[in-house]
Formats: C-alpha cells, sequence, structure tokens
C-alpha cells in the first residue's frame, strides 16, 4: 500500500485524549462529588429535625379541657366513629373527640385488653368491652406516649412508662403520675362515646 495513503496512517497512529478533555471530566466528578455530599448531609438534617421538630410541638401543647364530656363520640384521626369491632384484644390506637374546638390538645390512647387482665388502679367503671382509654400526653414533660413495648406503654422522650391495663400506672421512669383515664361506654347505635372529661389534669403538672 502507498504510504501516501490516509488510512494506513490512521491505523498506525493511535488516539491520544486531550489532556483538557481529562481536567474538565475530573473538574465535573469533583463537583457531582460535592453535589452528592452536600445533599446527603441535609437528608440526614432533614431527617433529624422533623422528630424534633414534632417533640418541640408537643412541648408546646396545653390542654384547655373539658373537651370530651357526656355522650362525645370517639373518632379516627379520619373522623370515623369507633365501634367494638376496631380493635383485637392486645391492640391500641390514637382517636379524640369527634371534631369541636380544641381537639388538637386530647390526644388519647384507647387499648383493649381481655376484661379480666384489667385490675389496680383502672377504674372498670370508666370501660366498656375490653376497651380502657386513656390521655396519650405524658405526665412528665408532655410528649406524646406514642412507643409500646410488650403491654407497656412507652414515652420516648425520657422513657416513662404506663401500664394500661392498671389505670395506666407509672412502671418506669420519671413521670409523677399515671396517665389520666377518660370514661366510655357504647352508644345506641353501637360506637364508643365519652361519659365525660378526663379524670385528672392532662399533661405535665397538675400534682
Amino acid at each position: 500500500m502507498s504510504e501516501d495513503c490516509p488510512c494506513e496512517r490512521d491505523a498506525e497512529e493511535p488516539v491520544r485524549p486531550s489532556i483538557y478533555t481529562d481536567e474538565r471530566a475530573e473538574i465535573e466528578r469533583r463537583d457531582v462529588a460535592k453535589l452528592l455530599a452536600t445533599a446527603g448531609g441535609l437528608t440526614a438534617l432533614a431527617s433529624l429535625a422533623a422528630p424534633l421538630a414534632g417533640l418541640q410541638q408537643v412541648f408546646q401543647r396545653t390542654y384547655t379541657g373539658p373537651i370530651y364530656g357526656e355522650e362525645i363520640p370517639l373518632v379516627d384521626a379520619d373522623g370515623n366513629r369507633i365501634t367494638t369491632d376496631r380493635l383485637a384484644e392486645g391492640e391500641q390506637m390514637t382517636v379524640f373527640p369527634e371534631p369541636r374546638p380544641g381537639i388538637g390538645d386530647a390526644p388519647t390512647l384507647l387499648v383493649r385488653f381481655p376484661e379480666t387482665d384489667y385490675g389496680g388502679e383502672t377504674n372498670m367503671a370508666y370501660t366498656v368491652e375490653g376497651y380502657a382509654a386513656y390521655s396519650k400526653i405524658c405526665t412528665h414533660a408532655g410528649c406524646t406516649v406514642s412507643d409500646r413495648e410488650d403491654e407497656t406503654l412507652v414515652c420516648p422522650c425520657h422513657y416513662g412508662k404506663f401500664d394500661p391495663t392498671d389505670g395506666a400506672a407509672v412502671t418506669g421512669g420519671p413521670p409523677p403520675r399515671p396517665l389520666p383515664q377518660l370514661p366510655i361506654t357504647l352508644a345506641s347505635e353501637g360506637h364508643l362515646i365519652a361519659t365525660g372529661d378526663f379524670e385528672g389534669p392532662v399533661g405535665a403538672g397538675g400534682e
């Protein structure tokens, strides 16, 4: 083949990448790495800030009852009334008084256990068909009692523990008194209703 054939010279000469292309790619890689690190950091901060903000909101919560009263229905977060088949034995849920002013101040723990499991400080006149209801606001610092260990209700802020089968008596941690019980009964239509307000002060203080 002739020495003047350009195709032969192209085949023999390796293609060398431009030094500028390499530098540009390296800069782009560093920029992407920085961006990912920043995004990861912001995500981590957001994940920490969310629960902290929630706790702060709870600390600021005050109860200006009475909110519950005679024949006030118990409802879930969607406003549905609670019938006796809503919970199985051993289950729990958060309920509220049917919409009226101050509903956000009265989150309530509704639990269900066999009637024979209740005793101690439980006011059995305030229970119906295995259901008992207690304020969800911890009596120590006003956090929400949102965790559970076996049958024990647990406040995540300072690890206060309450026994729902013993009138929500304190079984551990710093709370000075039980969660106040809400008197409940069954309406003729088959849903749970309150027969009055909580039996004691809601939240921190109120000794």
